[in-house]
């Protein structure tokens, strides 16, 4: 659904690595991933300073990755 598997898998993390970054399960981590469950926007946030990329980058939204600053 978003970007966010994409992202993952190019930098070689686990779902459960960043799972612990934003604070959730692994299992739910997966359903967000395969768009069985949609991102809040405070772990949208957490996941953006992580990878330091912008919302709509991950979100599919825009193709441009750079952050707002």
């Amino acid at each position: 659904m978003y970007r966010i598997r994409q992202i993952r898998e190019d930098r070689d993390l686990s779902q459960e690595t960043v799972a612990k970054v934003i604070k959730t399960t692994q299992q739910q981590y997966s359903k967000i991933e395969t768009g069985r469950a949609d991102i809040s926007g405070e772990k949208l946030i957490l996941l953006c300073k992580f990878y330091n990329l912008s919302a709509d980058y991950i979100l599919g939204i825009s193709d441009d990755a750079k952050p707002i600053k």
